[in-house]
């Protein structure tokens, strides 16, 4: 299972830097600078927003399945049909919520109309979510690696015409909005055809089973309420700038501009999750040991974090100021209060960062394993942290405040959940491992602090720094390079 796990790892990876990072940073930054910050901040915090009831949309249906298939193959002809009609009723009542709750904030009309399309697009989203699901369930991971970048790569191609070839005279962030709902719905399509190849159907009808369904909803309450948790104290922080402080658009836009990296960085670290979750759901069920698997997966994720991280303490002004220009309409004043506040914000957001990654392997565990209960509790304790700090904190320390928030939510939850998953899995304490573990992350720091004042170029020494902190998890062993090349290119598992 290691090798099946890293070999897909690897393919998964390579497609996805290849078109995420050109998304995030040369299209959706670009968008950013091109329509201005406050225009940003307005779609951000209706984003998020979106994203706060998107549970009803799924109700914990794509993370019960994925685990349900990995372990019951046999049933994905039953499920698919049963579950489509499931998703268009979520969808009802998913709508009802959203824009009960827009209205009773006080959105405005152009607020309500853009939220519409947002709201369109989440549902649209998490139905290639739940086909995706299907196939990772099945374990077509290779499959399910190039469908990932699909709708990504179709709003690059949209957005990239719209902004640069000349066709429109000045782009707005509505235009944003109806490309990404385009992609996506052309990504849902392609996705259930494959999906109704790989499960042998030779043809598709809807069922209504209303025993089936009510079976499914209540095994997957545990997921859904997991998830609605997750998703208030990862989300919530914008909406909450955007309404409690006078400019929130302004510093809700500043956010999003520092959490774009986070978000960048989140859609490699959950690519460990998507596989994951379906070979811990396999393992446990043969009762095979997931020790091993863990360590290898941690290994390497809490490396790229560490760095990662690490390297946003120390340089964190030029990154944004490389990533964001001055506006024409804005003062040489703002604009570097802007780059100093987002500056701050990206620093804490990436500390975070490390927690994150911890939480994708651990929690993955947790889910397989079926400790939805703990999770929960876990979960509904991280977000009643995060909104009683941040009412303290937005009001003194706006953005910065919202960010210390979610540093100190996501160190309570990961401790947590390594915690649990050592008393369940019976890890065994691995002191060398830990030492190697320290002596790394002090090393990165070390390495860091002297390349931040040496005086060379900040982008030499960025990269040295983060070449050296690689080198070191390699020369103490922490980074097994032998180990992960043999199980690349030696076929030794069935």
């Amino acid at each position: 299972m290691q090798q099946k796990f890293l070999k897909n790892l690897v393919l998964l990876l390579v497609l996805n830097l290849m078109i995420k990072p050109f998304w995030l940073l040369g299209i959706d930054r670009t968008v950013q600078n091109t329509v201005g910050a406050a225009d940003y901040g307005f779609y951000f915090a209706l984003f998020n927003f979106s994203f706060l009831f998107s549970i009803l949309l799924d109700f914990g249906i794509t993370n019960f399945n994925n685990r349900n298939i990995a372990q019951n193959s046999q049933l994905i002809k039953k499920h698919l049909s049963n579950i489509v009609v499931i998703k268009f009723l979520l969808l009802a009542i998913y709508m009802v919520f959203t824009f009960a709750g827009a209205l009773l904030i006080g959105y405005s009309k152009a607020q309500i109309n853009m939220l519409f399309f947002l709201a369109i697009n989440q549902f649209i989203a998490g139905f290639i979510l739940y086909l995706r699901s299907n196939l990772s369930g099945l374990h077509y991971f290779k499959t399910d690696a190039f469908i990932s970048i699909l709708d990504r790569s179709l709003i690059i191609i949209i957005c990239g015409v719209l902004l640069w070839g000349n066709v429109l005279s000045d782009f707005k962030i509505e235009y944003f909005v109806y490309a990404q709902t385009a992609s996506y719905l052309i990504t849902a399509v392609i996705t259930f055809f494959i999906v109704l190849k790989k499960s042998e159907s030779v043809f598709f009808r809807l069922n209504w089973n209303f025993a089936f369904i009510l079976m499914i909803i209540k095994k997957s309450i545990p997921f859904a309420l997991l998830v609605l948790l997750m998703t208030f104290y990862n989300r919530v922080d914008s909406v909450m700038l955007e309404r409690m402080l006078k400019d929130g658009s302004v510093f809700s836009g500043i956010y999003a501009s520092a959490y774009r990296i986070l978000d960048a960085s989140n859609m490699i670290a959950y690519l460990f999750a998507v596989l994951l979750l379906p070979i811990f759901a396999k393992m446990i069920k043969q009762s095979q040991p997931v020790n091993d698997l863990v360590k290898l997966s941690f290994t390497l994720l809490i490396t790229a974090a560490v760095i990662a991280g690490v390297a946003a303490l120390f340089y964190s002004g030029e990154i944004m100021r490389l990533l964001y220009s001055i506006h024409p309409d804005e003062s040489l004043e703002t604009y570097n209060y802007r780059i100093v506040e987002s500056a701050r914000v990206f620093s804490f957001l990436m500390m975070c960062f490390i927690a994150i990654c911890s939480n994708y392997i651990f929690g993955t565990l947790l889910t397989a394993n079926g400790n939805l209960k703990f999770l929960n509790i876990v979960a509904l304790s991280g977000l009643t942290l995060n909104f009683v700090l941040n009412l303290f904190f937005i009001p003194v320390y706006k953005s910065s405040g919202a960010a210390f928030a979610s540093l100190l939510t996501q160190i309570l939850v990961a401790t947590a959940q390594i915690w649990l998953s050592i008393k369940i899995f019976k890890m065994k304490a691995n002191y060398g491992y830990l030492i190697k573990l320290i002596v790394f992350v002090v090393s990165v720091l070390m390495i860091n602090f002297f390349f931040a004042n040496s005086g060379l170029s900040w982008h030499y020494s960025l990269f040295l720094a983060a070449v050296l902190g690689f080198s070191v998890a390699v020369a103490i062993n922490l980074v097994q390079i032998k180990k992960i090349f043999r199980l690349l290119f030696v076929n030794f598992e069935p």
